[in-house]
């Protein structure tokens, strides 16, 4: 087989959702292919039958280009019906049953493969004997060695069975890893991996090595929990003779604490993070760079995919945990907001401002989003303590309004002012952000008044709140006829004593 040109591959089983570290093989697997000019596949592993959930695949299928990876073959939605993309198809397992099965036949016929008819009943008894005995669980090869004549008879009696690769003794099995560098495996410390289950279907371990291989899949990127399984596909390729891929084994995303990523520690899907308002380009690039550097003293933190398929290099990741770290992801997320165009920016928050505000306009919205820009570090932080700007009712104390320095007699002096100098500001000013900030603060500096005496009441005013934007910007989205209307009702708490 040619295996000159590198074609990898991205391999989930259709479980409901895609995770974050099935983002990160997509990202390496997408990446390495096209640094080579190389093919980049999807295949969608669904023999666990236990685990399969309807509509997932098609989830996968619709996620890949939505995250902008485009694979060059796999399986397509064509008319609401899943067809091949690609000369190798079926690129859907459970599709691929009878191909499993000719080469399960062509190990038993070899011997490198047999009939197991032992019961769960037995096989659970011996892993608690096993476990007793401080011993590691492995089949005992109580059918490994059963005659013709016996299997017969049980097939005979319609028995159930698995089919399971016969392992060598005392050999050592050794590879290069693209990221580990050498390892090496003695076949005494392996189990006789089962290859056929009772139900006709294929494990992980057969359809694996028979996909690649029928694929042409030159590189295999994959999570370190498939290193220890890495020999007994090798011993596969052995047995068929045939070229076995480069192996490149990423690790483990970890938590802060150096526990696994797991969904009982919050979110792990790639759809949650979408919905919470992450943008794709960031949690690409956070989730690219996590366990990688392009180099010691090279400081880049923002690397959109073009960048990554010039610089990345796949040995310097990281053998280690790589840890998920939020607040990183957040400043990623934030910086990337901040690059974004007001209005495309506006497009993504609104469906997240209508959650709070069904009838909210597009005009509101975006003047929402212009001042709130700065500040965002993913969209749905949007909607967070907004409802402001169309409350009809602001309910705030009084002594909320009172500048630290000042009282209040003098705060309702300032709000009068205030509202005296915004009356007579011409209408086009608060059309303008920039020109109303120059406006008021011109008018703070010609009279020598305090800042704080003059913008922390006029704030308060216009939001109700502690924290809030500036009472410039606050302005601007409101305009000059509810500003106004505000400041004369915070004056009116003041007035009574």
């Amino acid at each position: 087989m040619n295996k000159t040109k590198v074609r990898t591959r991205f391999a989930p089983s259709p479980t409901g959702y895609l995770h974050v570290g099935g983002l990160r093989t997509i990202i390496y697997a997408y990446i390495f292919a096209k640094q080579n000019k190389g093919d980049f596949l999807l295949r969608i592993e669904d023999t666990d039958r236990e685990r399969f959930i309807p509509g997932a695949t098609e989830k996968l299928i619709n996620i890949l280009p939505e995250l902008g990876f485009k694979y060059d073959e796999g399986p397509i939605l064509k008319n609401n019906t899943l067809i091949s993309k690609g000369k190798f198809g079926p690129y859907i397992q459970s599709q691929r049953l009878e191909i499993y099965q000719k080469y399960a036949q062509q190990l038993l016929e070899h011997n490198q493969a047999y009939y197991c008819f032992c019961s769960s009943e037995r096989l659970d008894a011996m892993r608690q004997e096993q476990m007793k005995n401080n011993m590691p669980p492995k089949y005992d090869g109580h059918c490994r060695n059963l005659t013709a004549a016996e299997i017969k008879a049980k097939l005979d009696a319609k028995t159930p069975y698995v089919l399971r690769m016969r392992i060598p003794e005392n050999r050592v099995i050794k590879f290069v890893d693209l990221i580990r560098g050498e390892i090496e495996f003695n076949t005494n410390d392996i189990d006789d991996q089962v290859i056929i289950k009772s139900d006709g279907f294929p494990t992980y371990h057969l359809a694996v090595v028979v996909d690649d291989h029928l694929m042409q899949i030159s590189h295999v990127i994959r999570g370190e929990e498939w290193v220890s399984s890495t020999p007994k596909h090798l011993l596969l390729y052995e047995y068929f003779n045939w070229q076995a891929p480069q192996f490149a084994h990423q690790s483990l995303l970890l938590n802060p604490d150096h526990t696994k990523l797991s969904k009982r520690k919050g979110d792990v899907a790639v759809e949650d993070f979408l919905q919470k308002g992450y943008l794709k380009e960031a949690l690409i690039n956070f989730i690219a760079t996590i366990g990688w550097t392009e180099g010691s003293g090279n400081e880049q933190e923002i690397y959109s995919i073009t960048d990554l398929i010039k610089k990345f290099n796949i040995s310097r990741l990281t053998k280690a945990g790589a840890i998920f770290n939020l607040e990183k992801l957040d400043w990623i997320n934030g910086y990337y907001i901040r690059q974004m165009k007001i209005k495309e920016l506006n497009n993504l928050c609104l469906p997240y401002l209508k959650t709070i505000k069904p009838d909210i306009s597009i005009k509101l919205a975006e003047k929402i989003v212009t001042i709130s820009q700065e500040r965002l570090k993913k969209l749905s932080d949007i909607t967070q303590n907004i409802e402001y700007f169309w409350g009809e009712k602001l309910d705030y104390p009084k002594e909320l309004i009172i500048w630290k320095k000042s009282n209040q007699a003098q705060t309702l002096e300032n709000l009068i002012k205030t509202e005296d100098f915004l009356i007579n500001l011409p209408g086009l000013c608060f059309k303008n952000l920039k020109r109303l900030e120059k406006s008021v603060i011109n008018w703070i500096k010609k009279n020598n008044y305090g800042v704080g005496d003059i913008l922390w009441p006029m704030r308060v005013a216009l939001s109700g709140q502690q924290n809030s934007p500036s009472p410039f910007e606050l302005a601007w989205v409101l305009g000059k006829k509810e500003t106004l209307k505000r400041i004369n009702k915070a004056q009116t708490k003041l007035k009574v004593y």
